[in-house]
């Protein structure tokens, strides 16, 4: 079986990134017999894209043949893409890529069965219009 793993970096012990579409790898892990055999990671081409990241992603590990994917949140179009490529989703981030793939093989983790979307996750591009706008904000005067 065959397991993708959004992360912060291209190894078991690097964190799982909770950003599906605009994490900066993704470790595919082959398990055989409910245990780790080996891994191979890919950096995600579409982290810094202007749009389009949850589906260039999704596109990128169905082609990759993996079975299942772990990751934090899910927008609505990778969600789609996975789903229709028959592939499951599992909520595991705060953790390690192999402490995250081992509560997998130990069902310990939550199936996604809709998109979560989590806020501020894009690009930043610079535009003032996060928090504060331009300016800085200074909250409301009274």
């Amino acid at each position: 079986m065959k397991i993708a793993v959004s992360s912060t970096g291209g190894s078991l012990d690097a964190m799982v990134d909770p950003r599906f579409g605009r994490c900066s790898y993704f470790v595919i892990v082959n398990v055989e017999n409910n245990e780790i055999k080996d891994f191979e990671a890919v950096e995600n081409p579409a982290a810094m894209a202007i749009g389009g990241a949850g589906i260039q992603a999704a596109q990128l590990v169905a082609n990759k043949g993996v079975q299942a994917v772990i990751t934090g949140n899910i927008g609505p179009n990778a969600f789609q893409v996975l789903s229709m490529a028959g592939i499951r989703i599992f909520h595991g981030f705060g953790t390690t890529v192999k402490d995250a793939v081992n509560r997998f093989l130990r069902n310990e983790l939550e199936e996604i069965t809709s998109p979560i979307r989590g806020g501020g996750f894009g690009p930043g591009l610079g535009r003032g219009f996060g928090r504060g706008g331009m300016w800085g904000g200074r909250g409301r005067m009274l």
